[in-house]
């Protein structure tokens, strides 16, 4: 397999280098990303951009955190959901689609 681009950094005394602006923006690179070294038996390197971890939402565990205290703390709470009412949730949902992946839309004023 033939480069289709080469390009050469200087390692620094502590090991750092820059990735080279040619690299960069092959790979749509920006700040903060994450890079990939894949180091092959014949002793090439694979450099590619790792991808990017889903956003953790930051009100996410402290809730399911709240959700667990309250079950131990109070176990007889806890009831299943009858019947009747799981058939009024999916009354409520039928029809509607939901795209998980999309933005919150912002709140027109």
């Amino acid at each position: 397999m033939s480069a289709v681009l080469e390009a050469e950094s200087t390692l620094t005394d502590r090991y750092q280098t820059t990735v080279p602006e040619p690299v960069r923006r092959a790979l749509a690179l920006s700040k903060r990303d994450k890079i990939r070294y894949s180091i092959r038996a014949n002793g090439e390197v694979v450099l590619s951009r790792s991808a990017p971890e889903e956003a953790a939402d930051p009100a996410l565990l402290p809730f399911l955190r709240l959700i667990e205290r309250d079950i131990r703390r109070h176990p007889k709470r806890l009831r299943a959901i009858d019947g009747g009412l799981a058939e009024r949730i999916q009354a409520l949902v039928a029809g509607v689609e939901v795209d998980l992946e999309a933005p919150l839309a912002a709140e027109e004023a």
